[in-house]
């Protein structure tokens, strides 16, 4: 595979599918933010029907796990390291074999 960037967007998707998967609710009805904070890291908010899911880098790593496997058919334990980018936002590196 080499390495891969994935948008923002698609980092958002992810989120949505991963946590419409455990709240059993629809991708769709859940609205994702993502953040970064230099004493912190990377983190996101995931709203689902009104309800506040607050997510840490780790929770991001495993629904960005989850959209490698299912929906890009590569290797969902490759090294996956959140960027944050002046133009591009908050983008993933993904480094495989």
């Amino acid at each position: 595979m080499g390495q891969m960037i994935i948008s923002e967007q698609d980092i958002v998707n992810a989120i949505c599918i991963d946590q419409a998967r455990k709240k059993y609710a629809q991708p769709e009805d859940v609205e994702v933010e993502l953040m970064y904070d230099e004493d912190s890291g990377f983190s996101a908010e995931a709203y689902i029907n009104g309800l506040r899911q607050g997510l840490q880098e780790m929770d991001i790593i495993g629904a960005l796990r989850l959209w490698l496997g299912e929906f890009l058919n590569e290797d969902p334990y490759a090294g996956i390291q959140l960027v944050l980018d002046d133009t591009e936002g908050i983008t993933a590196v993904i480094n495989g074999s």
